[in-house]
């Protein structure tokens, strides 16, 4: 049998555990505006890879392009708007 301490300790732990588990930034904590995005985004780059497009289409290659030719304000830039300012959509 669990002495007085080591119930209190367990109930410490559980209840840290709990709130680690609350604080964490998972798809299923996150908004539903959020998890729409997140869900609509994979969809369309899953599409993109069925049909194996040739233009490049993630932030990252739209990054990389963009350094080449030195635009302005990348970084802060999403992956649609990188699209526009670099002419790719």
């Amino acid at each position: 049998m669990a002495t007085t301490k080591q119930r209190q300790a367990a109930r410490r732990n559980v209840k840290k555990a709990q709130q680690a588990a609350k604080s964490d930034r998972t798809i299923a904590h996150m908004p539903k505006k959020t998890r729409t995005a997140l869900g609509k985004q994979a969809a369309a780059v899953a599409q993109r890879k069925r049909q194996g497009g040739t233009h490049p289409k993630t932030k990252a290659e739209l990054m990389k392009i963009a350094q080449r030719r030195g635009l302005d304000g990348r970084s802060k830039m999403g992956r649609d708007q990188l699209a526009r300012a670099l002419g790719e959509k």
